[in-house]
């Protein structure tokens, strides 16, 4: 099994320096500021994992990803620093071995053996000298293979990297659906996803679009809604300022000290909740007049009760706050990797017992976040953090991670099911990074028709998320029971 040339560093490494001849790209001030939030406690890596149907070998992996991913210009740059001007810049010394790594988890190679290998990885940091991405073929899980991503935030967010993904999978068991093909393309990089990654233009774009909508048409929809909030908000965040923002947000009561909350370690854990089909998450949304997210972000508020409860009764008006990333950006940027998001946040009432009740409290909250001018105006704060001084966005930091006590986020995945080296991808599910020094994260990840949660913790605050998953479904449960019982009278 190929293994990486070099040991992961074993705390934060720092940009290396440019040399003599070098030239590249800057880095924008936003992915700065995600940049800036790496520390040894708590790594701003993107974690996802895709279980296959059959076992894949390096080999066959490898000659995926060199014809495709390393191909993308981003996937092959490190991050250089020239007198504290951060740039991507290409690595001399790439080496697809140090990127892509094959293992054996242990037996029986269930979902307890998954986690534990996910797990081991989670707390290692990338080494600055080489791009800020791996793979591991980690064999051996239910008769098949994972494919577990690890790629930092500064490479991209969630709706980024969902194209990277797209562009390293296919839509059919033996190459991607496309229709006409570049000339100059063979079957194996004849991807449309890929091709507006690596080649831009209009005929790409076009080409992406079209398929984009078939296979994630919710995405679309997405990235197309910036256009009406770009042009309602721009005059509020260029009249009060970033500053006027900043004084909002610090006015703010700080979250309740939880379990959820408190000092990190570098130990992580992982759960995820068990695959829901969509047609039925919908159905007990539409009985209780809800959304999906609605019905997914009330079960698992109601996990997170069932938690805190082993301690005691929580307090019915017992809340707090989740920073849940918001899309921004626009249908002509599909191509782009970066962060284009800003944050909102949503008053989670973890106290409310009842699950109707909890759902009616969350739709209206974030019925009224919806209208709100706030995710542009934290994006604008982003930027100005990557702008400024490195003390200076420590100390806004400090200053925003005692206004949430979790990330919460929400990607529509595609619809249809994707292909690895001809094996089905049976399920995609993810973890977001715990920004701010959080140490809860909640991640939504539709694909295929079903829908899962990925929940990362701390393990010195949570070392049981399996505990918040159980408590999960007992309350989708509860609310199917109720949806039922509200039909049949």
């Amino acid at each position: 099994m190929p293994q990486p040339p070099s040991s992961p560093a074993s705390s934060i490494s720092r940009p290396t320096r440019l040399l003599p001849g070098e030239r590249g790209t800057p880095l924008a001030a936003v992915d700065i500021a995600w940049l800036r939030m790496d520390d040894p406690t708590n790594l701003m890596h993107v974690q996802g994992v895709l279980p296959l149907s059959g076992e894949v070998s390096w080999e066959q992996a490898a000659r995926i990803f060199d014809r495709r991913l390393t191909k993308i210009p981003r996937f092959r740059q490190r991050i250089a620093s020239d007198d504290g001007q951060l740039t991507w810049v290409d690595d001399a010394e790439f080496d697809l071995h140090r990127h892509l790594v094959e293992e054996r988890i242990a037996a029986p190679g269930d979902d307890a053996a998954l986690a534990a290998a996910i797990e081991h990885h989670l707390e290692r940091d990338f080494d600055f000298a080489h791009p800020l991405w791996e793979f591991r073929l980690l064999q051996g899980y239910r008769d098949g293979t994972v494919l577990f991503g690890k790629i930092h935030h500064v490479i991209g967010d969630g709706v980024a990297l969902i194209t990277v993904v797209l562009a390293l999978t296919d839509l059919a068991p033996r190459g991607p659906a496309a229709t006409e093909l570049p000339a100059d393309l063979d079957s194996e990089q004849a991807n449309p996803f890929f091709e507006i990654l690596l080649r831009r233009g209009e005929a790409a774009f076009a080409q992406a679009r079209a398929l984009a909508e078939k296979v994630m048409p919710e995405m679309m929809r997405l990235m197309l809604a910036p256009v009406e909030a770009y042009a309602r908000v721009h005059p509020v965040i260029r009249g009060a300022g970033a500053s006027g923002a900043l004084a909002r947000l610090v006015a703010r009561p700080s979250d309740p000290m939880t379990r959820f909350k408190g000092a990190l370690g570098k130990a992580k854990r992982v759960a995820w909740t068990e695959s829901l089909p969509v047609d039925d998450v919908k159905a007990v949304g539409k009985a209780h007049g809800g959304t999906v997210n609605d019905v997914l972000t009330a079960a698992m508020v109601g996990g997170l009760r069932r938690y805190l409860a082993k301690d005691g009764r929580p307090p019915d008006d017992l809340a707090f706050r989740a920073a849940m990333p918001v899309n921004l950006r626009p249908l002509e940027a599909m191509a782009d990797l970066g962060n284009r998001f800003g944050l909102i946040f949503l008053k989670l009432p973890v106290g409310i017992e009842d699950p109707h009740r909890r759902l009616e409290i969350l739709r209206e909250r974030s019925a009224t976040l919806k209208r709100s001018t706030e995710p542009l105006v934290v994006l604008a704060l982003l930027k100005a953090m990557g702008a400024l001084p490195e003390w200076v966005h420590k100390a806004m930091l400090a200053i925003f991670q005692t206004k949430a006590t979790a990330v919460f986020t929400n990607v529509p995945g595609p619809k249809a099911t994707l292909w690895f080296a001809g094996h089905a991808i049976r399920d995609l599910f993810f973890w977001v990074p715990q920004a701010g020094r959080l140490g809860l994260g909640v991640s939504i990840l539709s694909y295929d028709g079903h829908v899962r949660m990925g929940v990362g913790t701390d393990a010195g605050l949570v070392p049981d998320p399996a505990r918040i998953v159980d408590g999960f479904h007992a309350e989708f449960e509860a609310l199917q029971r109720s949806a039922a019982k509200g039909q049949s009278g």
